[in-house]
């Protein structure tokens, strides 16, 4: 088809505001999926997605619209909301040349829409926006209108309204897309560039990569070269999402569509990577990626030492699918060889953890997640710290600096008061507040991400009644009075319960963890000494009474002497069994440090 009569383009927004519902509506109106086939949230196939109600992965679909009396290719990429996944948000729209940002005409302009208006805007996209909901009671599109305008400097006065659940004005949107959103500037006659903006694998057919043509035709039996990793593979198919993988001749530039070639090493992809005709014209490579930079880390541990290469094939094949996610092996004393990963925030380590163990079949212990920590050495030299148990002695550096997040809230006026009271007991610093309209405003606030990992989100939707919603973004490191918080078990220092605090907390979250351990971990036939401490001095202690047997139970009538003798028997074997007894810690005795502090 000719590049002029395509368009690639993303539905962007935040969380609920109907992407996909209205990903739904475009399949049905163009005909891509017969009815007997059509079912809520098609595009979210995985089993996590449809359960939780949430996108996790960016899908991609071509369809086919009528407009003038011509056809036109339409190439949509689904993305998620969560600001955990702004990644794929990220990658996506590298493969786009518009995008639609659906604004919820109840809700209103929320944190997630702000971030991802501005990735797009700073990618470079044409940016479309659509009201959603517009057939609900209580919308509100003329108001929302002017909070898009005002919060985002995007012309809104002519906005699409649209219904995605019953399908009203989702044609007008289609017609929009042709009308407003540049066709691609690929060069078919051009030498061949290829951008990998997604891989998946698959079972019986390798690695499967999802494929941006910028330049070039891509044709089957093809020879085409990896530029990053140097591999060269043969173009076994090629072909489109129709939302079914349905294989094409050739792909010509601007289309997105998929590439098998019976890649089996999963090491061999590289998103981001460029791909080229093998032994063809020398082209640049194309931009790719950045990194992601990843600041919640997790130790995972297999429960049975003899899982630990099954983990790390599991780790292999998630990472491919998921690459703003990463894995190293690390050793604990307490709880053997496991892998340190990083994520892009907590909910974001929950769905790997999931998917590990649904899709995987693995049994494993989590250590709780902390963030990444910069030292500061006396020559002036920095080190990344990504685990308290990899914290040196305070006298090995100079200063100990913790990331700091621009947190940015938006709520109803009459929840100030209480967020601001919220952050600031979080060491938030006061940045900026902006009214977006009379009822709601935005509040700026700089905030240590290890305080926002836990529970701030919790009591941000607690105290604003559901209503708040925030975005954050690290922005630095900053030094601060922070300090090594150890966890003893029986006198042995367990790395994976240790933390990273502020001096002024560590009392009360040392006595805080200790409370929460006595409940989890269950009672042995010795006792269980507990005890929080920063280097050599101990904060709190708690006590997990020894489980006594009635060893005088069979002893009735008669001497108490044989009683006697038998207890101190017993006293005996306890005292033995306390110099040499190992203490269970289960998995929910870690996962219950994740509930942060009861503030």
């Amino acid at each position: 088809m000719d590049p002029k009569h395509t368009r690639n383009f993303s539905i962007i927004a935040h969380i609920d505001h109907g992407k996909s519902t209205l990903a739904d509506r475009i399949l049905e109106l163009t005909g891509a999926v017969e009815e007997r086939e059509m079912h809520d949230q098609l595009l979210d196939d995985m089993e996590l997605e449809r359960e939780r109600g949430i996108t996790i992965k960016a899908r991609s679909v071509t369809v086919i619209h009528r407009y003038q009396g011509e056809d036109y290719q339409l190439n949509l990429i689904d993305t998620p909301g969560h600001v955990d996944f702004s990644y794929e948000v990220e990658k996506s729209m590298q493969a786009c040349e518009g995008a639609i940002l659906l604004v919820d005409a109840s809700q209103g302009v929320e944190a997630q829409t702000v971030a991802n208006a501005e990735l797009a805007i700073d990618a470079g996209l044409e940016v479309l926006p659509v009201l959603n909901k517009v057939d609900l009671a209580h919308a509100r599109p003329d108001e929302v209108a002017e909070e898009i305008e005002h919060t985002l400097a995007i012309e809104a006065t002519d906005a699409l309204h649209v219904s995605a659940k019953t399908g009203f004005g989702v044609g007008a949107v289609l017609d929009r897309i042709i009308e407003r959103i540049p066709p691609p500037a690929g060069d078919p006659a051009a030498p061949l560039r290829v951008l990998i903006f997604d891989a998946v694998y698959d079972e019986y057919r390798g690695v499967i990569v999802y494929m941006r043509v910028v330049d070039g035709t891509i044709r089957k039996r093809d020879t085409v070269a990896m530029l990053g990793t140097g591999k060269v593979y043969e173009a076994v198919e090629i072909g489109r999402f129709c939302p079914k993988m349905t294989p094409s001749p050739e792909l010509q530039a601007g289309e997105v569509g998929y590439f098998v070639s019976n890649i089996k090493q999963l090491g061999d992809v590289r998103i981001g990577d460029t791909m080229a005709i093998h032994k063809g014209p020398e082209v640049a490579m194309l931009p790719g990626y950045q990194l992601p930079k990843h600041m919640v880390f997790a130790d995972f541990y297999p429960t049975s030492p003899g899982d630990y290469v099954t983990m790390r094939d599991a780790l292999d094949t998630l990472a491919l699918t998921d690459s703003s996610f990463s894995f190293e092996p690390v050793t604990s004393d307490a709880l053997g060889f496991g892998y340190r990963c990083g994520f892009l925030g907590l909910l974001h380590m929950e769905i790997i953890q999931q998917r590990l163990e649904r899709e995987h079949d693995l049994d494993m212990i989590q250590t709780a997640p902390s963030v990444t920590y910069k030292i500061v050495l006396a020559d002036g030299t920095e080190q990344i710290v990504r685990s308290p148990g990899a914290l040196p002695a305070p006298d090995k550096f100079e200063q100990l600096c913790e990331p700091i997040a621009r947190l940015s809230m938006i709520l109803p006026t009459e929840f100030i008061g209480s967020i601001m009271q919220i952050s600031s007991d979080h060491r938030g610093v006061f940045v900026r507040q902006d009214h977006i309209s009379q009822t709601r405003v935005q509040l700026v606030y700089d905030v240590p991400l290890a305080e926002i990992m836990y529970d701030f989100y919790d009591k941000l939707k607690s105290a604003t009644r559901g209503f708040g919603t925030l975005n954050y973004d690290v922005t630095g490191y900053k030094a601060d009075d922070l300090v090594k918080l150890t966890i003893l078990v029986n006198g042995d220092e367990v790395d994976a319960l240790s933390s990273i605090v502020h001096r002024s907390r560590a009392d009360a979250r040392g006595r805080t963890t200790l409370k929460k351990l006595r409940k989890e971990i269950p009672r042995h036939l010795f006792e269980v000494r507990l005890q929080a401490a920063i280097g050599g001095k101990i904060l709190a202690r708690e006590n997990i009474a020894a489980l006594r047997k009635d060893v005088t139970a069979k002893c009735y009538g008669g001497d108490i002497s044989r009683k006697r003798k038998l207890l101190e028997k017993q006293k005996k074997g306890k005292r033995r069994m306390r110099q040499v007894g190992n203490v269970d810690i289960p998995q929910k005795a870690f996962l219950s440090l994740l509930g942060g502090d009861d503030r």
